[in-house]
């Protein structure tokens, strides 16, 4: 999924359904970073790509959290 459309899709999730993606986002980057440690990760550049979603689910969070203080 592009970058722009999995942002189009976390703005039209409610918080609860943001903070289950966080979670399942974080269990994907233990996974990726135990694997990272025993040597088995083929793929490097996945954590790099988990790390940025991670930091886009949280934006978006942050700007409805304002968003809700503001109305």
């Amino acid at each position: 999924m592009k970058t722009t459309e999995f942002v189009k899709s976390l703005r039209s999730k409610s918080a609860a359904d943001l903070k289950a993606e966080l979670a399942a986002l974080r269990k994907e980057q233990f996974k990726l970073r135990m694997q990272s440690a025993v040597g088995q990760l083929t793929q490097s550049n996945l954590v790099h790509d988990v790390r940025k979603k991670i930091a886009r689910v949280k934006t978006v969070m942050q700007q409805q959290a304002t968003q809700a203080k503001a109305s």
